[in-house]
């Protein structure tokens, strides 16, 4: 964790119930089936399934905090395309780039190489929006930040499967 909290008592909200997805009897298992905006907030959501990604600054999960919610998941699988946009907790938020470096983190690891992601801040949700989405968006740098060994220790850290 960090010291020096940049929001000591962030509101906590209650996380959504796991939803189990039916699938009929007649569709071929090994079919490629589309991915849609509610699969992806499961690869960002969902402990057990996949990974609940922590917040960098306390022990809840970035759903906990609502600073991912599945209505911010924009997906078009037609097109190979995702859109995660994230809300800080506070408008000042250090931590930001690290949160979104988080979720693209996870989508790279969790989705077909084809797919086209985007990462986001929720306009006029911090300080600093307009840089912190062209840092998350250059693949020069996060291919840079990815090779800071405790950006990636911090990364992983938030990606780790289980927290308090």
């Amino acid at each position: 964790m960090v010291s020096g909290l940049i929001n000591p008592n962030p509101i906590v909200y209650e996380k959504k119930e796991c939803r189990v997805r039916s699938v009929p009897s007649n569709v071929d298992e090994y079919a490629v089936e589309p991915i849609d905006q509610l699969e992806i907030f499961d690869i960002l959501s969902l402990p057990n399934i996949c990974v609940d990604i922590k917040d960098p600054e306390h022990p809840y999960s970035l759903e906990e905090l609502k600073v991912i919610t599945e209505d911010a998941i924009e997906v078009d699988d037609k097109n190979s395309y995702v859109r995660v946009t994230f809300t800080p907790t506070v408008e000042h938020c250090s931590m930001a780039t690290v949160i979104g470096l988080c979720l693209r983190v996870k989508l790279m690891r969790s989705l077909p190489s084809r797919y086209k992601v985007d990462i986001r801040v929720a306009p006029g949700t911090h300080a600093t929006e307009a840089a912190v989405n062209k840092q998350l968006n250059d693949k020069e740098r996060v291919a840079a930040a990815l090779e800071n060994p405790n950006l990636v220790a911090m990364v992983d850290e938030c990606l780790a499967q289980s927290f308090a």
